[in-house]
């Protein structure tokens, strides 16, 4: 036992000791941390999303009863108001200015979409007014077209996808008014709609919250995947490991104290997170239940399986090093450790889902209560203790340890 315990406790000393080795799995996860929480935090909170939008109002027809068009216009406007003092309006408007080209402002409103510079242009066509009271009526248009209005927006863009989402319930809404202004609208008649609340905005999970569990496990990533394979195969090419062999310390014993002194690393990575996440961000999340506590240990024994599986498959330390560089990146974000990954295109999801981190970071939210989860309980514990098993099997059978067997 003493032996172990000697074994873990040059795991640690190693470990902090070496200045490479404590940024990237203390000072970085808690970097990252600050970064993405300070960026994206205030993300979905009221005054703190705010969309640049442009609208320019064809129309030509004579101002009155029937002016629609300067109904959507005054509503849109109305929207990127202020509600509070000092709280940032949902919309930035931006319109043509007194005596501008509006189809100047159209083509240069249309490339700031492009470029990603504006989330949408909305433009009320020439003619809106008679074409939509026509509609109403049932009478023919006088023009012969529809009365639309055109929402130009950036595909590939969320925050575009976004604001054109809102800008298709406003419209909807001045679909009801307009019904109603023009007397085709019954309120008595409408589709009856109750609201029976089941949360609160109160409620809604922060994303220091969720991205918390994320980064705890990104620091236990790392510390698997690089940590375990340097450590195992410098010590064996430098003949480190070939001087304990001589001593009464055998294989498994020294297995014992290096996973021991892995999983106290991750330990102390925890807290570091814990503390900088619940202190400087108000962090939420309790830990001190059974099931985030299990998850925890299962993946920092997941990705100490993975680190002695890329030691058993390198053949040198720099080669183990270059391994572990290839599987980083794409298992750490399409693991859904930063950013939720529904919506992935097919070829990306069957790696989400063959990825341990995708069951292991849902199974951790889902036991903390900050998501309600789309895999199985089983699966989010299957999963892991299947590429457990399979790396072990693998590094059983072709982990060297010493350069001379």
């Amino acid at each position: 036992m003493k032996a172990i315990l000697l074994v873990t406790l040059e795991r640690l000393t190693t470990a902090f000791r070496e200045r490479v080795t404590l940024f990237w799995f203390i000072i970085f996860p808690m970097f990252l941390l600050v970064m993405l929480t300070l960026i994206f935090g205030n993300i979905g909170k009221q005054g703190q999303m705010s969309f640049s939008v442009a609208l320019a109002n064809m129309e030509t027809s004579s101002g009155g009863p029937a002016d629609f068009s300067a109904l959507v216009e005054s509503i849109f406007q109305e929207v990127a108001k202020p509600t509070e003092e000092e709280e940032e309006p949902l919309f930035s408007l931006a319109q043509p200015a007194a005596g501008e080209d509006k189809d100047a402002f159209i083509a240069r409103e249309k490339e700031a979409v492009r470029l990603g510079n504006l989330s949408a242009l909305i433009v009320i066509g020439n003619g809106f007014n008679q074409d939509l009271m026509g509609n109403i009526t049932g009478q023919d248009s006088a023009t012969g077209s529809q009365s639309t209005i055109t929402v130009y927006q950036n595909q590939g863009n969320t925050g575009s996808e976004m604001a054109t989402s809102i800008i298709a319930q406003i419209i909807s809404r001045i679909d009801r008014e307009i019904l109603a202004k023009t007397g085709r609208f019954d309120e008595q008649k409408a589709v009856p709609i109750e609201t029976d609340w089941i949360g609160s905005a109160e409620g809604e999970v922060p994303y220091v919250d969720f991205l918390l569990p994320g980064i705890i496990l990104m620091g236990f990533f790392l510390t698997g995947l690089f940590g375990v394979p340097e450590s195992i195969l410098f010590a064996r090419d430098r003949q480190i490991l070939r001087r304990y062999w001589v001593t009464p310390l055998t294989v498994p014993r020294y297995i014992a104290g290096f996973s021991l002194g892995h999983v106290a690393l991750c330990i102390v990575q925890f807290f570091f997170l814990y503390l900088l996440g619940r202190f400087a961000f108000g962090a939420s999340l309790r830990f001190d239940r059974i099931e985030p506590v299990a998850f925890l240990f299962l993946s920092s024994l997941t990705f100490l399986a993975f680190g002695f599986l890329i030691a058993s498959i390198a053949k040198t330390a720099n080669a183990g090093m270059a391994i572990a560089n290839i599987l980083n990146m794409p298992m750490m974000f399409l693991g859904g450790l930063f950013f939720p990954i529904s919506g992935l295109p097919p070829v990306l999801k069957a790696i989400v889902f063959a990825n341990p981190l995708t069951y292991l970071a849902e199974g951790l939210r889902v036991s903390l209560g900050v998501e309600t989860g789309a895999l199985s309980t089983l699966l989010t514990i299957v999963v892991p203790l299947f590429w457990i098993a399979l790396c072990l099997l693998i590094a059983s059978r072709r982990l060297k340890w010493d350069v001379g067997r």
